[in-house]
């Protein structure tokens, strides 16, 4: 098979244009997880969706994974992301893992990946292609010296020159004392992959067809090679549960890291989580505690207090989020407090300057501006009018009996008395008010009072008589054991 051409090589290099594989048909042993490894979520995310997202923001055309154990798992998190799904019938090594790709099928430059590198980034991969543009290679192995090799294969070189990578299971104790590693990354041309995986073959002690051995066979082809060197972040992989927590842990601090670079104010960093795609406003204060989850947006000058969790929701400017507060696909305006203890569904929109106190859930349900429900409520399927005072223990009984969910309309300025019950669909008009411990079954009219109670009696001297006759059943009792009792003594 002939070489690329420089002219050929360059054109290809000039675009970044490319095809990722990514391995990912192992199971994770090491985990101790019946989760495939490449599904663990690191920092909220699948850790294999970020090797995905970094691949195609480096410039990979076209994504394929190799999958094999919990096949229909790993599918159904990567097709969604456009991945095509190439399944390694055997675990017969990393070799046959990319055989398993249809090499025969894709054109251009190839970068293989694992699938359980998480913290790679694609700055990382435009400067490893960037080095093999430089070295006019046909194949590179990517590689970084760590302090720690571990279980990771060996870079052993002659003269400076790559000579060949070793697996820990087949290096000598001299072998296992270098430091630089492989990272398991790999770039080449589809054709120089197709002419040189079939030449490699099993004869190790795992009896398996290594990629690594791609090298050797390079060199005895007559194709240039090189090792590029890397950052140590390239070359952690995720093998076990502590270095899945390691790895959220870094991904949770560069974020944090860029959102104080833009002027948010983190009170302690490393008790505060953030995920990738959240965006904070300047001024904003994240207290201890804060999980920041998904497509959220925070406004600026913000407050949000300890052990809250908030996931895909939008809050503006100003708003307080007070402690152990709960919010998921919500909507907050300027200025609103909400909280401490409060919880909000989706499709909860609280209006400017509304307040959501301590023990309210909020579901499907819009509070306009000014709004108050300060405690111990939970209001479903509703519309709050601006103004109106929600009082404590109300509940819009939103779910009937034919297992459907209706509305209530509470319009401006309406005063709610506590522990009132509105058993939808209900309309309540502008300015109304409802008086304490109501269930209110009909709509009320503008401005009018709605009092839904059961009578009240009232008996006077009740607990008096009560007492008495509790007395009088007592001395009855007591005179007849008496009587009982001295019956049954003999006589003298």
């Amino acid at each position: 098979m002939t070489k690329l051409s420089s002219r050929a090589y360059c054109a290809s290099m000039s675009q970044l244009e490319f095809t990722t594989i990514i391995l990912a048909a192992g199971q994770g042993t090491r985990m101790k997880s019946p989760l495939p490894k490449v599904l663990h979520p690191v920092a909220g995310y699948p850790m294999i969706q970020r090797v995905v997202n970094c691949a195609k923001e480096a410039g990979a055309t076209e994504v394929r994974a190799v999958v094999g154990y919990s096949e229909k798992l790993v599918r159904q998190v990567l097709e969604p992301l456009g991945v095509g799904c190439y399944k390694q019938e055997k675990q017969l090594g990393t070799a046959d893992a990319v055989k398993s790709a249809d090499l025969e099928s894709i054109e251009g430059m190839v970068l293989i990946i694992n699938g359980d590198h998480p913290l790679l980034e694609p700055g990382h991969i435009k400067r490893i292609f960037e080095d093999f543009k430089a070295d006019q290679a046909d194949v590179s192995v990517v590689t970084s010296v760590v302090k720690d090799p571990g279980r990771l294969g060996r870079i052993v070189r002659h003269m400076g020159d790559l000579k060949a990578i070793v697996e820990v299971a087949d290096a000598s104790a001299e072998t296992l004392k270098i430091n630089e590693v492989n990272t398991g990354i790999y770039v080449a041309h589809a054709e120089v992959l197709d002419a040189l995986l079939p030449l490699i073959d099993n004869h190790n002690a795992q009896g398996e067809f290594y990629l690594t051995d791609i090298i050797p066979r390079a060199v005895e082809e007559g194709y240039t090679i090189s090792a590029i060197k890397a950052s140590p972040r390239v070359a952690f992989g995720v093998n076990t549960q502590k270095q899945l927590a390691r790895a959220t842990k870094s991904i949770f601090k560069r974020k944090i890291g860029e959102l104080m670079d833009e002027g948010v104010v983190v009170i302690d960093p490393a008790n505060t989580y953030v995920e990738d795609f959240v965006s904070v406003g300047p001024g904003t204060v994240l207290y201890p505690g804060t999980y920041l989850r998904g497509a959220t947006q925070i406004g600026s000058y913000c407050v949000v207090e300890p052990n809250c969790s908030i996931t895909d929701s939008i809050i503006g400017d100003g708003v307080q989020v007070r402690a152990g507060s709960y919010f998921e696909k919500a909507e907050v305006h300027k200025g609103a407090i909400v909280g401490p203890y409060a919880r909000l569904r989706p499709e909860a929109v609280i209006g400017e300057e509304a307040q959501i106190g301590n023990f309210v859930e909020v579901k499907k349900a819009t509070f306009g501006k000014k709004a108050k429900a300060g405690h111990l409520t939970y209001i479903g399927d509703a519309d709050i009018g601006e103004g109106t005072n929600i009082g404590c223990g109300t509940i819009t009984c939103n779910y009937a009996v034919d297992k459907k969910k209706y509305r209530t309309q509470i319009g401006k300025n309406a005063f709610i008395g506590s522990d009132t019950q509105f058993i939808a669909p209900v309309t309540i008009g502008d300015n109304a008010v409802i008086g304490s411990g109501s269930t209110i079954t009909k709509d009320v009219p503008e401005g009018a009072l709605a009092v839904a109670r059961g009578k009240q009696v009232i008996k006077e001297n009740y607990v008096k008589t009560v007492k008495s006759d509790e007395e009088n059943s007592k001395d009855e009792a007591n005179s007849s054991e008496k009587s009982d009792t001295s019956s049954d003594r003999p006589t003298q």
